[in-house]
């Protein structure tokens, strides 16, 4: 059920994105490697979270290119060919998107379903992505029970379900407090030492400043700084 399909290099080339006349990203160029950890940082209206729909292929611009181990460009993918894509990232939001009356268990399940995996899949991958978010002795736990630490959790869980080589989050730490936010940084960390590629957009400067990680600033609809190690401001 888990594709050996892996995504090499994502290649942007001279994006420009536009909302009607509305310009969203313009003269943008980068490359985000395989096991890189990098931070989204600048301003809200900079195109931060704009640059994440386009990575994971649901806003077109007018360039783009995916690199990958097959030579594809993201935007000339069939349907099923970039639903294929997709099952390659998990994305973890900010307000978390799940069944507040719903277990943790159900919560990850219904993601599953939805995604067409059979029972025989769900059962054995259940334990394995709930273990990996410290989270199994609490899944028949109501979401509406939790902290919000926890339920940022189960969101990164419902991220790996398909076993991605990447995790983006945008904002995934926005509604937490300090101590709640550490802790996720931390699980994210632990996915990237196993390989992953980890792509987070916040505005969390001691979060930024204190894992010194790729820092790519968003300004003006574009990328005005990228820096390895970077720190939040210059």
């Amino acid at each position: 059920m888990f594709s050996s399909h892996t995504i090499d290099v994502m290649k942007l080339q001279q994006v420009e994105l536009r909302y009607g006349t509305r310009k969203i990203l313009s003269q943008l160029t980068t490359e985000i490697h395989p096991g890189e950890f990098i931070f989204l940082i600048g301003p809200s209206g900079s195109g931060k979270t704009s640059f994440i729909r386009t990575l994971v292929g649901e806003l077109a611009p007018i360039s783009w290119e995916v690199i990958d181990n097959e030579g594809r460009n993201l935007y000339q993918l069939k349907p099923r060919e970039l639903a294929q894509y997709r099952r390659k990232i998990g994305v973890v939001f900010q307000d978390f998107k799940l069944l507040d009356n719903k277990s943790v268990k159900d919560n990850v399940i219904f993601a599953m379903e939805v995604s067409g995996y059979p029972d025989s899949i769900i059962q054995k991958r259940l334990p394995e992505v709930l273990t990996e978010v410290g989270l199994l002795s609490k899944k028949e736990a109501l979401v509406e029970t939790l902290s919000g630490g926890e339920a940022q959790r189960i969101g990164i869980a419902r991220a790996l379900i398909h076993n991605p080589d990447i995790i983006i989050g945008d904002e995934p730490t926005g509604n937490l407090d300090p101590e709640n936010a550490k802790e996720i940084m931390m699980i994210f960390e632990r996915l990237h030492k196993e390989g992953k590629t980890i792509v987070i957009s916040t505005h969390d400067s001691l979060l930024v400043d204190g894992m010194r990680k790729r820092v790519i600033e968003f300004g003006k609809n574009t990328i005005v700084r990228d820096e390895n190690p970077g720190n939040y401001t210059k």
